[in-house]
C-alpha cells in the first residue's frame, strides 16, 4: 500500500522526501508561513499554496487511516476478516470506497434481511438465486412456518428477496460502478412545492429546473439547497433522464449482469428480475442518491470556500493608505452620521455626530464641524462607509475636500464594522466610546491599514463570500483562518503597534500569548529588540522561533529587526554585510551595495541558496510591503442613484466581490453592478479572478439598468455596443451562469449552439427579439445573462 507521504507527493507532483520533511515540520508544531519562509532548504522550496494543500490532504488521509484501522478491528472482532477482505480494505483509497466495503459488516439495527435470516429463509434465498429454473412458489412452500413469523408463501418470498436485496446493495465494487454512472448520467431536478411560489419568488428560476449532476456550478447547487431548506423547492435526483417507462434501466442491467441474472423464460427469472429492480429502487438508488447529494454539497462548498478565501485574500492585501491622520464617517440619516478622527498611528483623537441629511438637514453646520476637525488634527484622508446614506455623505465630503485642498475622500466597505463595534475586543479597545462611534473608528482605520483592522472581525462577517451561511462552519473557518494567517505573515507585523487580534494571527502566537505580549508592552514600554520577546511570560523558544521573523521593530537596537531576516540568520546577514565592506544601515535602500557579492559564496550546511537570496533582498529593502500602492476610485459627479445611470456610460468603480459567475462593482449609486463572466474579456474566461480582484479599481460600461429590480449590468469591454452581444470562440465554462443565452437580443447571439463564455443555455434569458435556441454563436447578451445570473445566484 502506498504511504501517505508518497501519495501526497504524487498528487502535488513533488518528491516524497519534500513531503516527508514538510510533514515532519508540521508535526513538530511549525506553521505553514514559517515553513514556507524559513525552511525552504528543508522542503525543497515548497511554497505556501503547496503546503496548504499538503496540510489539507494530510488531514484527510490520516482520518482515512484512522477509519481503516477501526474498520479492520471491527470486522476482525466479528471473526469475518479474511485475507482477501483485508487486502480490499488496505487498498481502499477514499472514504466512500472504504465505507462501501464495510457496509455488509457494519453493525446496524435489525433489518428485514436479518429478520428473514433468523426465520431460516437464507437457504431459500440461496436456492432461488443459484437456480433460476426453480419455481419460486413451489420452492418457498416448505418454508412457511407461523411460529417463525412466516405466515404464507408470499412472506417467505418477501424474506428471501430482502436477503438478496441486502447482498446486492452491499456489493462494494457494484456500488462504486453505479455511483460513477449516476454522477455521469444523472440530473438534479428541482420543482416548486405546492403553494410555495409566492413566498419563494427569489427561487423562481428553480421552480421547474434540471441540470446534469456533473456540471452544476457551485452557486446553483447551494441556491437549490437553500430553496429546499426554506421549504420552497423539492429536489430529486433523476438517475437516467432518457429512460423509457417500463424498460429496465442501465443501472438495473448492471446489477443483473453483476449477479448473473438473465431473462431466459425460466420459472424463477421474473422473480429474480423483480428482485433486481427492487434492490435498485428501494436500496441502491436511495444510498447513491444520498452520496450524490453529499458530493454535490461538498464540491459546491469547496468552490464557495475557494471563492470566499480568494476574495478575502484580495481584501486583506488591499493597498493601505498608510500612517496618515484619517477621519472616518459612518453615514446615517435619522440617527446622524458618526465621525471619528484617528491619528497616524490609529489612535482615536476626536469624535462627533453630525446631521447633514434629512430630516434635520444641518448641512452647513456639519461642514463647519468637519472642517474644524480637519484643521485641528491635520486630517489628510476621509473614509466614508458605503452603507445607508453613503452617497449623500460622499457629496458632503466632496464639498469639504473642494474647500480644503489636499484632503482626499475615499469610499470604504463598512462590511463587518457593526460586528466589530459590538464585539468584546472593541469594548476593551475603545471602552469610552459609544458603540455607534466605534464603527466610524473602524472605517477610518481600515483605510489606513485594511489588514490590521479587518483581522479584528470574524472573516465570515466581512461580506466577500457567496452562500457562506450554507457552508460547513469548520471547513469555512479553517480555510479563512489559513488565508488570514498567510496574509498577516506575508506582510509582517509591527511589534510595537499591533493589536492582540493581529498578533494572534502571527505564526506561533496564540490568542493568549498575543494578549500577554500586549500586556507586557503596556507595562514595560515598546520593545527595543526581537530578543526582548523572550521576556514575555510563556513565550518559549519554539514560539520565538516561529514568530520572530514576522515581527518588525523599527528604530530599535538591532537594524535587522526591521527586516524579515530571521534572528537565527543574523550571523549570516552580518557576514554578508562585512563582505560588502559596509554596515547594515549603509546597505539599506542601496540597490548597488551588494553588487559584486555572490550569494553562492555564503551557502553552507545550515543555509541554502534560497535563504541566502532572501537575505540579500531583505538587506537592500528590509520589511518591504508586498501590497500595492494606494489608489482611489473617482465616482462620476452627478451619478448618485440608479436613476442617474444610462446605458453606454463609462464609469470608474471598485470591485467589491468576485463570484464564480462574475464580479460586483461599486460605481457609487448604492447598488453594486454585475460584470458577468461573459462580459469580462474578449477571450474565454474560466475564473473571473483571472481578470479582476476584490478591491481593484476598474473602468466599466453600463449595459443595462433595471431600476425597479435594482439591477445594473456592466461590462469591462468598453467597446461593447449596448444591447449587442459580441461573439467569441470557445465553449462555455461548465455552463456557468452566463449559459443563459437562450433568447438572445438578436445580433450575433441568436440561433445555433452557444459557444462563448455562455456555454449551453439552460433555460434561456429573457431578451428582446430573436429566440436563439441554445444560445448564440457568440457570448449571450450580457444584460440578459447578468439578470439571470443574479437570480440563479440567489442574489436577486
Amino acid at each position: 500500500m502506498q504511504s501517505i507521504n508518497a501519495r501526497i507527493a504524487e498528487e502535488l507532483g513533488v518528491r516524497e522526501n519534500q513531503v516527508t520533511a514538510a510533514v515532519g515540520l508540521l508535526d513538530d508544531g511549525a506553521t505553514v508561513p514559517f515553513i514556507a519562509r524559513y525552511r525552504k532548504e528543508v522542503t525543497g522550496t515548497l511554497d505556501d499554496a503547496q503546503l496548504r494543500t499538503l496540510e489539507e490532504r494530510l488531514r484527510y488521509l490520516r482520518e482515512l487511516e484512522e477509519r481503516r484501522a477501526a474498520i479492520l478491528q471491527s470486522i476482525d472482532e466479528q471473526g469475518k476478516l479474511t485475507d482477501e477482505l483485508r487486502a480490499q480494505i488496505l487498498t481502499a483509497d477514499t472514504k466512500s470506497r472504504l465505507e462501501d466495503i464495510y457496509l455488509p459488516y457494519k453493525p446496524k439495527r435489525r433489518t428485514k434481511a436479518q429478520i428473514a435470516r433468523e426465520a431460516g429463509l437464507e437457504p431459500l434465498a440461496d436456492a432461488l438465486f443459484g437456480d433460476a429454473t426453480l419455481d419460486p412458489q413451489e420452492t418457498a412452500a416448505p418454508y412457511v412456518d407461523a411460529d417463525k413469523g412466516v405466515a404464507d408463501v408470499k412472506a417467505a418470498l418477501d424474506g428471501a428477496r430482502a436477503i438478496l436485496v441486502e447482498r446486492m446493495g452491499e456489493d462494494a465494487d457494484l456500488l462504486g460502478t453505479l455511483r460513477e454512472r449516476l454522477w455521469a448520467r444523472g440530473r438534479m431536478v428541482s420543482r416548486v412545492r405546492e403553494g410555495a411560489a409566492d413566498k419563494g419568488a427569489k427561487f423562481a428560476d428553480y421552480f421547474d429546473y434540471s441540470e446534469d449532476l456533473a456540471s452544476i456550478p457551485s452557486h446553483r447547487i447551494l441556491a437549490m439547497y437553500r430553496g429546499e431548506k426554506e421549504e420552497v423547492l423539492d429536489l430529486v435526483i433523476e438517475p437516467e433522464p432518457d429512460a423509457e417507462p417500463g424498460v429496465p434501466t442501465s443501472y438495473e442491467a448492471e446489477i443483473a449482469d453483476r449477479f448473473g441474472i438473465r431473462q431466459q423464460g425460466r420459472a424463477g427469472d421474473k422473480w429474480l428480475g423483480d428482485t433486481v429492480r427492487w434492490a435498485w429502487r428501494t436500496k441502491i438508488l436511495v444510498h447513491l442518491g444520498i452520496d450524490a447529494r453529499l458530493r454535490l454539497r461538498t464540491e459546491a462548498e469547496d468552490e464557495a470556500v475557494r471563492v470566499f478565501a480568494a476574495n478575502l485574500r484580495d481584501l486583506l492585501l488591499a493597498a493601505p493608505a498608510g500612517s496618515r491622520a484619517t477621519m472616518g464617517l459612518d453615514p446615517g440619516l435619522r440617527t446622524g452620521t458618526k465621525v471619528a478622527v484617528v491619528d497616524a498611528t490609529g489612535k482615536v483623537v476626536d469624535t462627533a455626530t453630525i446631521y447633514p441629511h434629512a430630516p434635520r438637514n444641518r448641512w452647513d453646520e456639519s461642514l463647519a464641524t468637519l472642517a474644524a476637525l480637519v484643521a485641528k488634527h491635520e486630517v489628510e484622508l476621509v473614509a466614508i462607509g458605503n452603507g445607508t446614506a453613503s452617497r449623500e455623505t460622499d457629496k458632503l465630503a466632496a464639498e469639504l475636500a473642494k474647500n480644503l485642498p489636499g484632503l482626499t475622500k475615499v469610499m470604504v466597505s463598512e462590511a463587518g464594522a457593526s460586528v466589530y463595534s459590538a464585539s468584546a475586543f472593541a469594548s476593551a479597545e475603545l471602552p469610552d466610546l459609544d458603540v455607534s462611534l466605534r464603527g466610524a473608528v473602524s472605517i477610518a482605520r481600515r483605510l489606513q491599514d485594511p489588514l490590521a483592522e479587518l483581522v479584528k472581525i470574524d472573516p465570515k462577517s466581512i461580506g466577500v463570500g457567496q452562500y457562506q451561511h450554507d457552508i460547513t462552519e469548520t471547513k469555512l473557518s479553517r480555510s479563512l483562518d489559513a488565508v488570514v494567517e498567510d496574509c498577516v505573515n506575508g506582510v509582517g507585523v509591527d511589534l510595537n503597534t499591533a493589536s492582540a487580534p493581529l498578533l494572534s494571527r502571527v505564526s506561533g502566537i496564540t490568542r493568549t500569548l498575543a494578549e500577554g505580549i500586549v500586556s507586557h508592552r503596556d507595562a514595560n514600554g515598546r520593545f527595543t529588540s526581537r530578543a526582548k520577546l523572550k521576556d514575555v511570560a510563556r513565550l518559549g523558544p519554539k514560539a520565538f522561533e516561529q514568530c520572530a521573523g514576522f515581527l518588525r521593530i523599527r528604530g530599535g537596537d538591532e537594524p535587522l529587526d526591521a527586516s524579515s531576516v530571521h534572528p537565527e540568520a543574523y550571523p549570516l546577514a552580518r557576514k554578508i554585510v562585512t563582505a560588502a565592506g559596509s554596515e547594515v544601515t549603509g546597505i539599506v535602500g542601496n540597490q548597488g551595495a551588494l553588487k559584486g557579492v555572490k550569494p553562492t559564496d555564503f551557502v553552507d550546511d545550515q543555509f541554502g541558496l534560497p535563504t541566502v537570496t532572501d537575505i540579500f533582498a531583505e538587506l537592500v529593502k528590509p520589511g518591504r510591503d508586498p501590497r500595492p500602492e494606494f489608489t482611489t476610485a473617482s465616482f462620476t459627479d452627478g451619478v448618485e442613484t440608479l436613476a442617474d445611470l444610462v446605458p453606454g456610460m463609462i464609469l470608474e468603480g471598485q470591485v467589491t466581490n468576485v463570484a464564480a459567475f462574475g464580479a460586483f462593482v461599486d460605481v457609487g449609486v448604492h447598488q453594486d453592478g454585475l460584470v458577468h463572466v461573459s462580459a469580462m474579456s474578449k477571450r474565454f474566461v474560466e475564473d473571473p479572478r483571472d481578470v479582476v480582484k476584490s478591491g481593484e479599481i476598474v473602468k466599466v460600461k453600463v449595459l443595462d439598468v433595471d431600476v425597479a429590480r435594482k439591477r445594473i449590468a456592466l461590462t469591462l469591454r468598453l467597446d461593447d455596443e449596448v444591447g449587442v452581444a459580441d461573439g467569441t470562440g470557445g465553449r462555455g465554462a461548465r455552463g456557468e451562469d452566463g449559459s443563459d443565452g437562450g433568447r438572445g437580443d438578436g445580433g450575433r447571439s441568436g440561433g445555433g449552439r452557444g459557444r462563448g463564455n455562455g456555454g449551453r443555455g439552460d433555460r434561456g434569458g429573457r431578451g428582446g427579439q430573436g429566440r436563439g435556441g441554445r444560445g448564440g454563436k457568440g457570448q449571450p447578451a450580457a444584460d440578459t445573462a447578468m439578470a439571470d445570473a443574479l437570480r440563479r445566484a440567489g442574489l436577486a
